[in-house]
């Protein structure tokens, strides 16, 4: 900047000095900012009302950017939303902006617990992207996971308040760093008995939870443990799209609702028969076909 004024500075002397002169005689005006101590054209003077105007510029089109970008993400989220809605464009022009102007973006980090039980209405969730879980909790402390939630996927047990004939207490914990949106029970409720196409998509999201649920039941009563951790074994390297897990063997019991003692029994007995490998943190499939024969035993 510096050198950029000794460059122009003698062409615009003249010029400058003129001005000054104008800004001088505006009598309370000049003396409020001070204009009549200084000299437009001195370097000095010059200098100054040079470096004013390239900071009031660089400050309005900073200020410019940021609103731009602010408006530009905020337009993105509301378009991914629309995108990731499945009864969207199903929807009247009053029931979009009613949703779109109330639902709230937010990211959680691995382990945080986003809905914990039926006194906690947070809201229904539609993931956006990471790995939600939901569970619940016996008397003795010990966790059940009911199901999980992927991307696309909307929770409804997290509006407990929704729904009154619930009579389990259901935790939502982010398995991984999330984000999603969070749409408020009473918008949706309301929009809910006004749209045909929203009441049905929401019976189907019960209906395939409640279908899970039942099947999560029939493993308990009709499968022996043995086969059902083999099974999560399967199912979690299909989800992670790898043979090496990173799991504890408290997690695998806090999936299947069991003790740790009993699934590290288990664990090891697979591992000697030469179907995984184990290590701190880590369960490996080494041998899958052999594996995936003995929970279909």
């Amino acid at each position: 900047l510096l050198s950029v004024c000794i460059l122009i500075y003698p062409e615009m002397a003249g010029q400058m000095e003129e001005i000054g002169e104008t800004f001088s005689q505006m009598g309370g005006f000049s003396q409020a900012f001070g204009m009549d101590q200084i000299n437009f054209g001195e370097f000095i003077g010059f200098f100054g009302v040079e470096c004013g105007n390239i900071l009031g510029l660089g400050g309005a089109l900073y200020a410019a950017l940021i609103g731009i970008s602010a408006l530009a993400k905020e337009e993105k989220e509301h378009t991914e939303f629309t995108d990731y809605f499945p009864v969207w464009g199903q929807l009247t022009p009053a029931q979009q902006d009613k949703i779109s102007g109330s639902i709230v973006s937010r990211t959680m980090k691995k382990g945080t617990v986003i809905h914990n039980g039926s006194m906690d209405c947070a809201g229904l969730l539609l993931v956006q992207s990471g790995q939600l879980r939901a569970y619940i909790l016996s008397d003795e402390g010990r966790e059940i996971t009911i199901y999980r939630l992927f991307d696309r996927d909307l929770c409804l047990f997290s509006a407990s308040c929704m729904m009154r004939s619930i009579q389990f207490e259901i935790t939502i914990q982010a398995e991984k760093d999330s984000s999603l949106w969070i749409i408020p029970t009473e918008i949706y409720q309301k929009i809910m008995k006004e749209s045909a196409p929203l009441s049905n998509y929401t019976n189907e999201i019960m209906a395939s939870r409640f279908s899970e649920v039942m099947w999560l039941v029939e493993q308990i009563m009709w499968k022996s443990l043995d086969k059902r951790i083999s099974s999560f074994l399967l199912e979690e390297s299909a989800i992670e799209n790898s043979d090496r897990l990173k799991i504890t063997h408290e997690t695998i019991a806090g999936h299947l609702g069991t003790h740790r003692e009993v699934v590290t029994r288990m664990l090891h007995y697979f591992q000697n028969e030469g179907m995984i490998a184990l290590s701190r943190g880590t369960v490996e499939i080494i041998n899958r076909k052999k594996l995936e024969a003995f929970c279909k035993e």
